[in-house]
């Protein structure tokens, strides 16, 4: 466990990284005590400071979702982290890659809510009711620790690792599409670099947002009507370069577009 004045000194350290595009050494390598109650504390001062500064919290993303990330980073949990408004990309404003240290794409299948989740009792029957629309969405992740060289408490620190999200125009309603059976495919530059299914999101992508909605809720932090999630990723994640252009094609839900300049 680490003291408030570390924690808040590392916080400083994330944001300086992100401002100023110079990435830091691993915090768990530094200090070996760092738990996950450190590093949840840590994002948050971020985002509280953020929002002091006028941003808005609009949604929530799940990591390490996969079984194969959690056996890769010794948990046996996922892990969140806050979207703002600012964070939100779109398919036809091309993103510039310098903005960031070193991006990455994931493929996901976006929750649109439209009613508020419940808290430390939610079950994924809830989710399903709250759910107005899936939605086409590739998360845009980054790492402010160098060379993405991250333990579990570096992520969760960082924000679990996000940078930016954007939502493909379509949108289908959960009885109308069998969320665990949702076939995608990522291509870069016209090249599949990758595919997947949305069930290797916990075997059922609403078990992570009844996860989330829970787990949030030990913090003080609720999940509201109108909020995006993303529940994690479909696919491996993928480098993006300057004037790499991504398609993600999902069977039945459409598709999503994000270009780098």
């Amino acid at each position: 466990m680490l003291s408030d004045a570390v924690r808040t000194e590392l916080a400083d350290e994330l944001a300086r990284a992100e401002n100023d595009r110079v990435a830091i050494d691993p915090l768990v390598a530094r200090y070996p005590e760092i738990d996950v109650v450190d590093a949840y504390e840590i994002q948050l001062i971020n985002i509280r400071r953020r929002l002091d500064s006028g941003a808005r919290v609009v949604g929530h993303k799940v990591g390490l979702s996969s079984k194969a990330m959690q056996q890769m980073m010794g948990v046996d949990e996922p892990d969140y982290g806050h979207l703002l408004a600012e964070m939100q990309v779109f398919e036809d404003v091309p993103v510039e890659a310098g903005r960031y240290l070193f991006p990455r794409v994931e493929v996901e299948v976006g929750f649109v809510l439209g009613a508020d989740l419940p808290g430390a009792d939610c079950t994924e029957e809830d989710v399903l009711a709250a759910t107005v629309a899936y939605a086409p969405a590739i998360e845009l992740i980054d790492s402010r620790i160098k060379d993405w060289n991250i333990g579990l408490c570096d992520t969760i620190s960082d924000n679990a690792s996000s940078a930016g999200y954007v939502l493909g125009p379509e949108r289908v309603a959960p009885k109308d599409i069998d969320i665990k059976a949702i076939d995608a495919v990522l291509t870069r530059n016209g090249e599949v670099v990758a595919e997947g299914r949305s069930d290797a999101v916990l075997g059922d992508p609403v078990i992570a947002v009844a996860w989330l909605a829970r787990k949030v809720a030990s913090f003080g932090v609720r999940l509201k009507k109108g909020d995006v999630v993303l529940p994690g990723s479909c696919t491996r994640a993928i480098d993006a370069r300057p004037g790499d252009q991504f398609l993600a094609e999902f069977a039945g839900l459409g598709s999503v577009r994000l270009h780098f300049t």
